[in-house]
Order: C-alpha cells, then sequence, then structure tokens
C-alpha cells in the first residue's frame, strides 16, 4: 500500500521507506550517517526503524 503522506505518526515513525528520498535524508541524517551507509543496514536488517539504529550503532562501536 502506498504512504499515505497526510497520516504521520504510529506505524510509519518505525519503518523506513527507500522509495521515498525524504525519507532517506531525514532517516541519515537522525542517525548520522549516509544516505548509502542507511541503505545498507536496512538492506541487511529490514527496514524497522529500530533494527536499523541498532545496526549502525554497532558498527560506529
Amino acid at each position: 500500500m502506498a504512504d499515505d503522506k497526510s497520516q504521520s505518526g504510529g506505524q510509519d515513525r518505525k519503518r523506513i521507506s527507500l522509495s521515498e528520498d525524504y525519507e532517506v535524508r531525514d532517516w541519515a541524517k537522525k542517525f548520522g550517517v549516509t544516505a548509502d551507509e542507511l541503505k545498507a543496514a536496512v538492506k541487511a536488517v529490514g527496514n524497522e526503524a529500530a533494527a536499523v539504529e541498532a545496526r549502525l550503532k554497532g558498527k560506529k562501536g
């Protein structure tokens, strides 16, 4: 199902959509990584934000 941009919050904040440029930009900024690093993390662990964050923090630590 397409992302409904008029609805924000809830499930939408827990998932990262790589098909939306603004989401890639915003999530990369939030995690302090490049877009390519974000995309690689999503590819490795899926699009759940908590899992991506854990993956990225693990690589920095």
